[in-house]
């Protein structure tokens, strides 16, 4: 299981939403099983369906 606050805090480099969402999706298609939601990313960019938008992102596998 990972965290969402880990992974926001290991890729410094990511500062849009989007960009957060392809991380996402990457990590999903590499094995990654479980996601806890445990942050509210802190970008501009971030919309008020943050966490549906990066459960579904997760379980697809890929960024719409």
């Amino acid at each position: 299981m990972a965290r969402l606050s880990d992974i926001v805090i290991q890729n410094p480099q990511v500062t849009h939403f989007h960009d957060l969402e392809a991380l996402i999706a990457q990590a999903a298609q590499n094995g990654l099983i479980s996601l806890e939601m445990d942050v509210k990313p802190d970008y501009i960019d971030t919309p008020r369906n943050w966490a549906w938008r990066l459960e579904g992102t997760f379980t697809r596998g890929i960024v719409r």
